[in-house]
C-alpha cells in the first residue's frame, strides 16, 4: 500500500494546494502482489493522511499489508490486528518501547536481532497497541540497518524482509503510470476533471492488463498500449 502525488499547478488548479507554493491530489494504491493489479484505489486531496484513507480500506482475513512509515498509526495497528490482517512497515527512528523477548537468529542470515516488544510512549499506550514483533535486518550489499515491525509472528526473519522488499513494487507501478498514461498534463482545470482523468489512466492501465492476461501475451503493458496508439493514429489517416 502506498500513496503518490500527481504535481499540479497551483497558477492553473488554485484549489490543489500542497505546501511551499505546490499544487497536488493524491493517488493511494493497494496492489495486490498476485498479479500486480491494484486491488483498491482512492484520489483525494494531497494533505489527507495515508492512514485515514488506509482504515476505510476493508481488507480480507489473513492478508498481509506492506506499507511505508508514512502509515504509522497506533490505532490502525490495533485495527489490523483485530481483524485479523497483519501488516510488515518500518519503525520510525523516534520510537521508544523496551523489549519483552529477544529471539534466537540464525548466524549470516542478515538479521541482526528478533525481538518481541511493547511500544510506551503516551500515545501507544493510549491507543492500548498489542505488543509488536521487531526485526532489524542489514542489507548484504549495501549493509544499510532496516528495523521492520510487524505482528506477525510465526514467518521467518528472512521472510519478513522479503515481504518488505516487495512493497518496491507499488513504486514502480507509480512510475509506469506517470510515465505511459496523461496524468501529467489535464484536460481541465476543475477538481472533477483532474479526478476523472486519473480513473480514466486506471481504468485504462486495467484493460491493458485485461488483454494481457485474455490472450496471454508475452509483450508488456507498455508494448501493448504502444501497438494501440499505433492501430489509432493509422485509422485517423
Amino acid at each position: 500500500m502506498d500513496a503518490s502525488l500527481i504535481d499540479l499547478s497551483l497558477k492553473l488548479f488554485p484549489w490543489s494546494h500542497y505546501a511551499l507554493g505546490k499544487g497536488a491530489m493524491k493517488l493511494q494504491i493497494g496492489l495486490d502482489l498476485r498479479g500486480n493489479l491494484p486491488a483498491f484505489a482512492t484520489v483525494t486531496e494531497s494533505r489527507k493522511a495515508d492512514s485515514e484513507c488506509a482504515k476505510l480500506i476493508a481488507l480480507p482475513k489473513g492478508s498481509i499489508v506492506v506499507c511505508d512509515r508514512g502509515y504509522n498509526d497506533y490505532s490502525w495497528y490495533k485495527l489490523l490486528t483485530g481483524q485479523g490482517v497483519f501488516y510488515v512497515t518500518r519503525q520510525r527512528g523516534n520510537a521508544t518501547y523496551e523489549v519483552i523477548e529477544r529471539r534466537a537468529v540464525s548466524v549470516h542470515s542478515g538479521v541482526i536481532s528478533d525481538a518481541v516488544i511493547r511500544f510506551n510512549s503516551h500515545r501507544s499506550r493510549r491507543k492500548d497497541l498489542p505488543n509488536v514483533r521487531q526485526v532489524v535486518y542489514q542489507d548484504a550489499q549495501t549493509q544499510r540497518e532496516y528495523i521492520f515491525i510487524t505482528n506477525h509472528f510465526k514467518l521467518s526473519t528472512q521472510t519478513i524482509a522479503a515481504i518488505y522488499k516487495q512493497r518496491w513494487q507499488v513504486e514502480l507501478f507509480f512510475k509506469w503510470i506517470k510515465q505511459n498514461l496523461k496524468i501529467k498534463s489535464f484536460l481541465g482545470t476543475s477538481k472533477n476533471a483532474v479526478m476523472t482523468q486519473i480513473w480514466i489512466a486506471m481504468c485504462v492501465y486495467l484493460l491493458l492488463a485485461f488483454i494481457k492476461f485474455s490472450h496471454q501475451v508475452a509483450v508488456s503493458q507498455q508494448q501493448i498500449l504502444r501497438l494501440l496508439a499505433l492501430s489509432y493514429a493509422a485509422g485517423k489517416r
